[in-house]
């Protein structure tokens, strides 16, 4: 009887094959030192290789050269463009939304999600809701921001880990009503499944856990601009529920930008939501008409 055997394929192996890309030595003289956005760019002009963003664009640049683990990308790569921003939340909004827009070939974060789900307590329990059946900006008491239902859960569990919580109360397994479930006899139920704690209590320990990952609604009525200014420029980012609609040099050119429909972004809520609120940039609502 004859044995196969296993044909073995070349693995790519990035860092023996790394070479530093001499064809990109044209393109670093005028990357400034600069906050912002730059782009590697392949043969294509259509989709970019890699988009990424610093408070200096130069040094970062410079490192991408230096990374072996990078040769695949490196190797491909025929020029380099920026975009300078006044600072570095100008700098995230841009890299975020130049990402989703172009699905650059070797960003694997920042893309779009079609199973955004956060936590919410609907007739006391928690329960899995999705940002494209929900409105997150304007919809109260929702917990958390998770890329799928997996992920929603898994917080959800490791908190009645954490708390003592029910599995059964919380929809995780499912419970016979007047009986304790199986974790209360293993002392990782409090009991609120068979009458040794307060259902109150339960709920109150659920609800304080949940507080540190609370979703903030959008505060104000319609879009505003939120100034910052760096060394070189001064930039108006318009945002409207989270969304970051884009930027401009001044105050009578944002209203333009409104006309986008505005939605929720994770990755803008994540970027703007404590520089926002804690009031470390001045934001000018902008006139509700321009919507």
């Amino acid at each position: 009887m004859t044995k196969k055997i296993a044909s073995r394929r070349p693995v790519f192996e990035a860092e023996t094959l790394y070479q530093y890309p001499e064809q990109l030595r044209p393109w670093l003289s005028s990357l400034p030192a600069l906050p912002g956005v730059y782009t590697f760019h392949g043969e294509s002009d259509r989709l970019p290789l890699y988009i990424g963003k610093s408070v200096n664009i130069r040094s970062r640049v410079l490192s991408h050269l230096r990374t072996p683990a990078e040769a695949r990308m490196l190797y491909q790569a025929r020029r380099i463009s920026f975009i300078p921003t006044a600072g570095e939340m100008g700098a995230l909004l841009l890299e975020a939304q130049m990402i989703k827009l172009q699905q650059p070939l070797f960003n694997k974060r920042l893309r779009k999600n079609r199973q955004l789900c956060a936590l919410r307590i609907h007739e006391g329990r928690p329960e899995v809701v999705y940002a494209k059946e929900v409105d997150f900006s304007h919809t109260s008491n929702l917990f958390g921001l998770y890329a799928h239902r997996r992920a929603a859960l898994a917080t959800l569990q490791k908190i009645a880990d954490e708390q003592r919580l029910c599995y059964g109360l919380l929809g995780l397994e499912p419970l016979s009503k007047g009986r304790a479930c199986f974790r209360f006899a293993l002392k990782r139920c409090a009991g609120a499944c068979c009458g040794k704690e307060p259902p109150e209590a339960h709920q109150q320990r659920l609800l304080a856990a949940l507080e540190a990952v609370r979703l903030q609604c959008w505060p104000w009525p319609g879009a505003v601009a939120v100034i910052e200014e760096g060394e070189m420029q001064k930039q108006i980012h318009v945002i409207n529920n989270w969304l970051y609609l884009g930027s401009v040099s001044a105050l009578e050119d944002a209203v333009a930008l409104c006309k986008t429909p505005p939605g929720f972004d994770s990755d803008g809520y994540k970027i703007l939501c404590k520089p926002l609120l804690s009031g470390k940039l001045p934001v000018i609502p902008l006139p509700a008409g321009a919507l």
